[in-house]
């Protein structure tokens, strides 16, 4: 195997694992829109990156984490809507971050891969990123899981319980806002959140317990990374757009199959 397709490889079955469980806390908490706002915002992270003559990767991941941040800041200061406040930020970062690209005329970037992905130009680098960011991610998310079933299945009732309802939420975000800055690298802003949802949802139809949502979800994640460069690889497809394609072709055969109760 060319050592560029074993690093492929290598950063889409890492991600997929850590996709799986956060997965199913977007599915099952309706985040779907802030996975979005997210995604748009690591284009301006991309801009500042090359404005600062810094890696990409850094600006993306601290600007991701600022802008849960600044969202959970608002929600709690403004009357505003969620779902107002996501579209406000998402298209404002997505639109800031086009403008800043515009004026540097200096710089050759390849905008497609920033929104479509380029796994196949995944190097050593980028790979440490990717797999120290999700271990990262995976470690916190084991350390936090019970706390945040909690708060999903009743929040009010964790809040009684003594649990810091607000900061676990926080804690949730944080999580979602470093898997979508180290995943832009594969299958790109405007994909990223593709990666999160659909394999979760296809799992949520046979599972019976939220851990076995998470276990099928990451399989799946898996199995479309596989499928998708499998595809980019013999039919010279673009790889990230090829892996979501490959998601959402499981995620229809998903329903196929009987759906289990309990």
């Amino acid at each position: 195997m060319p050592d560029f397709l074993l690093n492929a490889l290598l950063a889409g079955l890492t991600l997929a694992l850590v996709a799986g469980p956060l997965g199913s806390f977007v599915v099952w908490r309706r985040m779907a829109y802030f996975g979005d706002t997210l995604s748009h915002a690591a284009l301006l992270g991309v801009a500042l990156g090359l404005m600062l003559d810094v890696s990409p990767t850094l600006t993306v991941t601290v600007g991701c984490v600022l802008l849960a941040v600044l969202l959970v800041t608002l929600q709690q200061r403004q009357p505003l809507a969620s779902d107002t406040l996501l579209g406000i930020l998402a298209h404002s970062t997505l639109s800031l971050g086009l403008v800043a690209l515009s004026f540097m005329h200096d710089v050759r970037i390849d905008l497609m891969s920033y929104l479509f992905g380029d796994l196949l130009a995944v190097g050593p680098t980028d790979l440490a990123w990717i797999m120290g960011g999700s271990a990262l991610v995976l470690a916190l998310l084991a350390w936090l899981w019970r706390p945040l079933l909690a708060i999903t299945v009743h929040e009010e009732l964790a809040r009684v319980e003594g649990l810091p309802v607000a900061a676990i939420r926080l804690a949730l975000m944080l999580l979602i806002a470093v898997v979508i800055a180290v995943a832009m690298k594969i299958v790109g802003v405007l994909l990223i959140t593709s990666l999160l949802i659909i394999p979760a949802a296809a799992a949520q139809r046979h599972a019976r317990t939220p851990e076995q949502m998470a276990v099928g979800a990451s399989l799946l994640g898996l199995l479309a990374v596989c499928c998708g460069l499998a595809l980019s690889w013999y039919q010279d497809t673009p790889a990230g757009p090829s892996i979501v394609v490959s998601a959402a072709a499981l995620f229809l055969a998903s329903f196929a199959l009987p759906k289990r109760s309990g």
